[in-house]
């Protein structure tokens, strides 16, 4: 019996320009699906920032109108006491709530960690609970519990309850606010990054002799080094544009929290207040400014420490 071959198909050469014409089409179609939201970028946040600096360059007087000053309105911003007065309480309250934030968050995370039963995942959910709850209903709430004549310091002291809400006492009453709000959203960030951790690392270290200390401070604190420079970026962004905790006390701060009292508060008193729209947008970017040359110099001086810097 002989084989005998099949003849192969007749090979067909695509037309030219098809694969072209495919890939024009693939192009478009995503384009397509990202309109929606190129469209809503564009007119809510790019739209008003371009007219903000276009403010920016202006200034309106009830005599001669408004008038092109060019940087007269940031050389001003960066002489006036209010905005350094603002720009000097953010960076102290940085420097004592980054570093607190992140050592609660980073104990928690620790403990947590090395805890594997119901009530860790119940520990996780409440801790978490506080980022859930808005701004104004959180701050809202500490003012009720700040409050010398009705809140639960005045059940409990009476006359001698602490002020949290004085001049004196404000600065650790805003610390302990924002600690509770976003305390909870930076361990979960630092918890997930645990998870990522090979196990097989604590069994070598453990077989080697070293203890839950050594294997915290030695394996799994270096190995979550991006993670806590990621959480450490957004701290520093958030509170160099503090704004809705002590805007939202301010009436009930008894006068210790001013219209300047941060550079933003500052910004909004100026624009929505004294309408100098011009002077608030100025304001406005020359915070952002800062903002950008902070954390510029920080990924410059950490681009080595995480592979996110890169």
């Amino acid at each position: 019996m002989t084989l005998t071959a099949e003849p192969a198909p007749p090979r067909t050469e695509p037309a030219t320009g098809a694969p072209g014409k495919v890939r024009l089409r693939e192009q478009l179609t995503g384009w397509l699906f990202v309109a929606p939201f190129g469209l809503v970028f564009l007119a809510l946040l790019v739209a008003p920032l371009v007219y903000a600096l276009y403010l920016s360059l202006f200034r309106k007087a009830l005599i001669g109108g408004t008038s092109f000053v060019f940087l007269d309105n940031y050389t001003k911003v960066f002489t006036d006491p209010s905005f350094l007065g603002g720009a000097w309480f953010v960076i102290r309250f940085s420097l004592v709530l980054i570093p607190l934030q992140m050592l609660i968050s980073l104990a928690i995370a620790l403990i947590l960690d090395s805890v594997t039963s119901r009530f860790a995942r119940f520990s996780r959910l409440m801790i978490f609970l506080p980022y859930a709850i808005p701004v104004v209903i959180g701050a809202l709430m500490w003012g009720f519990l700040y409050s010398k004549n009705f809140g639960p310091l005045h059940d409990v002291f009476g006359a001698a309850a602490p002020d949290l809400l004085s001049s004196n006492m404000i600065f650790y009453g805003l610390l302990n606010i924002v600690v509770w709000q976003w305390a909870g959203y930076y361990m979960i960030i630092i918890y997930a990054a645990l998870q990522g951790i090979d196990p097989t690392l604590y069994e070598a270290a453990r077989i080697d002799g070293a203890g839950g200390w050594q294997i915290a401070l030695r394996i799994k604190i270096p190995l979550i080094t991006p993670a806590l420079l990621l959480i450490l970026v957004f701290a520093l962004i958030g509170t160099l544009q503090f704004f809705n905790e002590p805007q939202i006390l301010r009436d009930l701060a008894a006068g210790s929290i001013g219209p300047d009292f941060t550079p933003n508060m500052y910004a909004y008193q100026q624009a929505f207040g004294l309408a100098n729209f011009n002077y608030g947008s100025a304001i406005s970017f020359a915070l952002g400014g800062v903002v950008f040359v902070c954390v510029y110099i920080f990924l410059f001086a950490t681009r080595k420490r995480g592979s996110f810097l890169s």
